[in-house]
Order: C-alpha cells, then sequence, then structure tokens
C-alpha cells in the first residue's frame, strides 16, 4: 500500500548580510532628489525590513529552520537549524536521508500537506540547489497540484485559484486551531530564541494536515 508523507517547513528570512546588496528603492511617485532623500530617512528602515523579511518566502534567499514529517499514522519527526544557522545543509541532507530511510522500499509515497505544491516543495528543492543537496525524486522535483501523488489539503479544499488558511481550515472542520502562532511569527521566535516553539509549531502543523487528509479521505476527497 502507498505511504503518506505527510511534511511540512518553517522557514527564516535571508542572513542579514542580504541588507548590505540592497539599494532602497522609494515610489516612483517620488522623484525629486529632496523628495526621494526625505522618503528614505523617513521609511528607509522600514522598508529594508520588510524586504529582508520577505525573502522566508524565497528558497533561493531564506532558510530552512525546521522540517517535520510524518509517514501514515506514525510518530512525527523532524530536523532544525542550529542556533548559528550554519549547518543547514547538513540539517537537510540528514532529514532527506532519514525520511528515505523511513520510508524504505515505497518511494512514491503520497506527499500531503497545507499548500506543499506550492511553497513547502518548491522552497525545499531551491535549498537543495543552492546548498549543493541532492533532491530525491520521490519529492517530485516538479511537483503539480493535480498529481495523482499530491495530497495538498489547502487545494483540496479550495480549489487552485483560491486559498483557505490551515486555522481557518482546522476551524470550520472542528479541529483545535493554533494556539496563537502563526508562520509570520517564526522568525520573531526565532530572534527571542524561542526555537523549542518553531520545533512544537511545525510538528503541530503535520498533526493538524494529517487529521484534515483523513477527515477528506473518510468524505472520499
Amino acid at each position: 500500500m502507498k505511504p503518506t508523507l505527510y511534511l511540512d517547513i518553517e522557514t527564516l528570512p535571508a542572513p542579514e548580510s542580504f541588507l548590505d546588496g540592497i539599494e532602497i528603492r522609494p515610489p516612483a511617485t517620488h522623484k525629486k532628489p529632496e523628495s526621494i532623500a526625505a522618503w528614505i530617512a523617513e521609511n528607509g528602515d522600514k522598508w529594508m525590513a520588510e524586504q529582508h523579511r520577505k525573502t522566508s518566502f524565497d528558497g533561493g534567499y531564506g532558510q530552512i529552520c525546521q522540517i517535520s514529517w510524518a509517514i501514515d499514522d506514525g510518530e512525527i519527526d523532524g530536523a532544525a537549524l542550529g542556533p548559528d544557522r550554519a549547518n543547514e545543509r547538513d540539517m537537510l541532507f540528514g532529514a532527506l536521508d532519514a525520511i528515505e530511510s523511513q520510508l524504505g522500499h515505497a518511494n512514491n509515497p503520497y506527499l500531503c500537506g497545507h499548500f506543499i505544491s506550492g511553497f513547502d516543495l518548491k522552497f525545499i528543492k531551491h535549498r537543495c540547489i543552492v546548498l549543493g543537496v541532492k533532491y530525491p525524486q520521490w519529492l517530485l522535483p516538479n511537483a503539480k497540484p493535480w498529481d495523482d501523488s499530491i495530497r495538498d489539503t489547502m487545494i483540496l479544499w479550495a480549489g487552485a485559484r483560491d486559498t483557505i488558511s490551515l486555522d481557518n481550515l482546522c476551524q470550520i472542520l472542528g479541529i483545535e486551531g493554533k494556539g496563537g502562532m502563526d508562520g509570520s511569527m517564526v522568525y520573531d521566535a526565532w530572534l527571542a530564541g524561542e526555537h523549542a516553539k518553531i520545533t512544537a509549531y511545525c510538528a503541530d502543523d503535520v498533526a493538524k494536515v494529517r487529521t484534515i487528509n483523513e477527515i477528506f479521505l473518510k468524505a472520499g476527497i
């Protein structure tokens, strides 16, 4: 029987050295030098911070700080980035190797996650390319939401042209919510040294997605 791999990642923005290569770009409505200078003085730091945080959605620049997974109804496992952010390659390689070992000969699992086809798999692929880690074929390098092996809970509920957050879907289905944390809070938690909180949050997402998938399967979805 084909197993189901439940997968979730949490990500961080690029290291702050990324900001060294960024040039502040005021809105196009500011054309005069004095207007540009005034805008930069008032908004430059905020603009830079926003650009930096956006890299947490871009696997070319951001980093994976936590990977959590489970196979079928097995225990939730995971791997975390070290506090100095220097071991991402080893962490990613180790996590993919551990998943492959746990899958055994079942090298074509269902891949289940919330927006897994649009975010998690793509981010992991990009980090593998950047870090020189071999991307396993069972993670479907060119995954599409409609692939038979993809169980994307967001797409299964909302369709390809709409969205729904995991928290909202949990509320609809009567599953306990996220307990006050969401993905936008991960970086602040990291800066506060709350690494265990991030690990628990990621694992909880895996558990929630598994429950949602079971509900969908009972409904024939």
